[in-house]
């Protein structure tokens, strides 16, 4: 006689039903994760942002203000609207900085109030960004050493008129920033030179740290999630270049001077001879800013360049990608990552770059690194992208999930399978032990 089994056993004692009570609690027939994101602490973050930068150019005579190039200030209860078709609670957004802070101590918070009460009202989480590209004109450019007191005022003012908001970008893309207006001379300053660039780094990051802790002050639950691009250039040569080792280095300043970590002992001589202090540096290396620090690194395709023998630089979409870039500054901080921004100019290649994108999320999860988001940027097509704003042709870049009329693009729907499928994961495997807490942040350990 054959010995039984336990699943004999087993199956008589509950009728033969394999689905068990208390499984549907997150045992073997738990829930998936898929559906739409809810609206919990711990679910990801599903995103997407509209695009709102506004440098100057024309050496101060032009103001490239997307949001209203793109026609949001008509119709931002519309924009607000598709976010909420989408099924989606996180809205990367932007307020005009340089129309709402009217002097050191004067603003006008007349458009400001409208959105913010409807996104309250929506029930819709910002990621609210306090500075995109540009400055006050009363404030001049990312040279004026004025500007992180003038930025607390206006960081502190923000997060006094709406408490509620708990996430934050305070100054996006730092490194972009500094490069494009004071490395590259496209926006703001319009300089090109290595001084320059130091200064609107420094004064950039002052800024950065002076505004998260106003933040802070009113809300030291704050989550602050630092978006800043994902770059690297490749060299297809015998013998590697000076300046192209030093350019791959320079991409982690930003970060390195806002947490505190400090940098190669090449780049730190870059800074001391191009105006950065020996002061201004210990400043810096005192300590991260408060709150929740979480990393955000953006990427497109064209953020990867390859460098040829014959010095010519070419565009190479995904040599690396977004997780092999990603993980060597998570290596680097430690800290939570989310995937803030990315797109694609190409209509008929957007849905393939959303899933190619998404596959690099897993991909850092599955290697234990905590990606708490991701964000298609942006809801709407966006003008002049291609040529990053340096003048005025208003060629659309029919890279958002809705083009101009607010009409789906293939990436919509695309993003709404991707919804489906995982929209209830958590923000770390078995997060809702791990809920996204309302209390201050306090420990500066990483042990």
């Amino acid at each position: 006689m054959a010995a039984k089994s336990f699943l004999d056993i087993v199956d008589k004692a509950h009728g033969g039903n394999t689905n068990y009570e208390g499984d549907q609690h997150g045992g073997g027939s738990g829930h998936d994760g898929s559906g739409l994101p809810r609206k919990t602490a711990g679910n990801f973050m599903f995103a997407t942002g509209i695009e709102c930068s506004y440098p100057t150019i024309d050496h101060g005579k032009t103001r490239r203000d997307l949001l209203a190039e793109c026609n949001h200030y008509e119709r931002w209860k519309e924009d607000f609207g598709l976010v909420k078709e989408l099924g989606l609670n996180v809205l990367r957004y932007g307020l005009p900085y340089y129309s709402i802070q009217k002097g050191p101590d004067k603003f006008d918070w007349s458009f400001a109030d409208e959105v913010m009460n409807e996104l309250k009202h929506l029930e819709i989480t910002p990621i609210l960004d306090l500075m995109h590209f540009g400055v006050p004109d009363w404030i001049g450019n990312f040279q004026n050493p004025e500007l992180p007191i003038h930025f607390e005022k206006y960081a502190a003012a923000v997060a006094k008129r709406y408490p509620w908001v708990k996430f934050y970008t305070p100054i996006n893309e730092i490194f972009v920033t500094a490069k494009a207006s004071a490395k590259d001379g496209v926006w703001n300053e319009q300089l090109k030179d290595d001084k320059s660039f130091i200064i609107a780094l420094k004064n950039i990051v002052a800024a950065s740290i002076l505004g998260n802790h106003q933040i802070a002050k009113c809300r030291p639950d704050c989550v602050i999630v630092q978006s800043e691009s994902a770059e690297y250039v490749h060299e297809a040569c015998a013998t590697k270049s000076q300046q192209i080792t030093i350019d791959n280095k320079l991409r982690f300043l930003s970060l390195d001077l806002l947490y505190a970590h400090a940098p190669d002992a090449d780049v730190y001589m870059y800074m001391m001879d191009n105006g950065m202090t020996r002061k201004e540096y210990e400043w810096f290396m005192k300590g991260e800013p408060p709150g929740y620090q979480v990393m955000g690194n953006d990427y497109y395709g064209r953020n990867e360049k390859i460098k040829l023998p014959n010095g010519e630089i070419i565009i190479a979409s995904d040599v690396f990608g977004w997780y092999q870039i990603t993980k060597k500054y998570f290596q680097r901080y430690k800290k939570p990552v989310m995937h803030t921004e990315t797109n694609v100019f190409e209509v008929e290649n957007a849905p393939t770059w959303l899933w190619k994108q998404w596959m690099n999320v897993l991909e850092m999860r599955d290697d234990g690194v905590p990606v708490l988001g991701f964000n298609w940027y942006s809801l709407i097509d966006q003008i002049d992208w291609d040529i990053a704003l340096a003048e005025k042709k208003g060629t659309v870049n029919a890279c958002g999930l809705y083009d101009l009329d607010r009409k789906p693009r293939p990436v919509a729907e695309a993003y709404k399978m991707l919804l489906k499928e995982f929209g209830q994961i958590t923000i770390v495997p078995h997060g809702e032990m791990l809920e996204i807490t309302n209390q201050p942040a306090r420990l500066k350990v990483e042990i």
